[in-house]
């Protein structure tokens, strides 16, 4: 028989054990605090307690493996591998929400990614936005959304949720943001699967236009850079195309592997590897 989850009463007593270091006050504080599902930030919110920068890193770390768990559990790759996703852009998110809730820390109180998503683009729709290049304003050159100039690596920036929450993402963050309202606002809005930074593209009079998403959604016309003598043939093939989500999803997980490994998650790096292979 399973063991029940602990009770408000034990969690409560559980968080001022946080601080022991007792190897076997630890694991018995790890065990119980594992079987809480890997995420207590609702519970915790409403808590008088306030923990320390310590003892949220203690605590986030004990619910990681129930998160791992939930991650491998609910993850469905499509059959066939990441082109078979094809356009199924629900699908897709939904794999991303998967993602979010498996970088989350667990303690942190913040939106469900796909409520973020949606009240982003009503609020978009609110201030009068009607056009996909005005979107990009409302986002980006509002300063809503930035580039994480401080912390490019840091994993967190492939959490969509907390990337809209803390107003930050790298670049293929910000750009999921951006396609994912525009989508849910019927605007075109195309990702441009750049080597080295990814981007997006609008359609202005029919005139296609690359959006910098990390440099404030500055604009670039899309013929001007294909002139450019620094690209290279293969670099101008892909400005032209279009990433579907399985492009998209594939190298999402492979910033995500190399973000866990230069913040030492060894773990958590080992089983997005094991992701990825699902994909091929």
């Amino acid at each position: 028989m399973n063991a029940a989850p602990p009770a408000p009463e034990e969690l409560q007593a559980l968080l001022r054990l946080l601080d022991d270091e007792t190897p076997a006050v630890r694991e018995r504080v790890a065990e119980r605090i594992g079987l809480c599902g890997g995420d207590i930030s609702e519970w915790l919110s409403a808590q008088p307690q306030i923990l320390s920068r310590q003892e949220k890193l203690v605590l986030s770390e004990m619910l990681c493996p129930a998160r791992r768990e939930t991650l491998m559990r609910e993850w469905i790759a499509p059959s066939g591998g990441a082109g078979a996703l094809g356009e199924d852009w629900d699908r897709f998110e939904a794999m991303l929400r998967t993602l979010s809730d498996f970088i989350h820390d667990g303690i942190a109180l913040r939106q469900p990614l796909t409520d973020a998503l949606d009240l982003l683009a009503e609020e978009a729709e609110e201030e009068g936005i009607t056009s996909a290049n005005e979107l990009r304003e409302f986002l980006f050159e509002s300063n809503r959304l930035r580039g994480n100039q401080s912390a490019y690596y840091d994993p967190r920036n492939s959490d969509l949720a907390w990337a809209i929450a803390e107003g930050q993402s790298n670049p293929l963050g910000l750009c999921l943001i951006f396609i994912l309202v525009a989508r849910r606002l019927d605007f075109e809005v195309e990702g441009v699967n750049f080597p080295g930074h990814f981007m997006c593209r609008i359609f202005e009079d029919s005139y296609p236009l690359i959006i910098d998403c990390f440099d404030h959604g500055r604009l670039h016309f899309q013929s001007t850079l294909l002139e450019s003598p620094e690209l290279t043939k293969p670099q101008r093939d892909v400005l032209r195309q279009s990433a579907g989500p399985g492009t998209i999803l594939v190298r999402l997980l492979n910033n995500l592997n190399q973000s866990l490994e230069q913040n030492g998650r060894e773990e958590d790096a080992k089983l997005i590897k094991q992701l990825q292979k699902t994909l091929v």
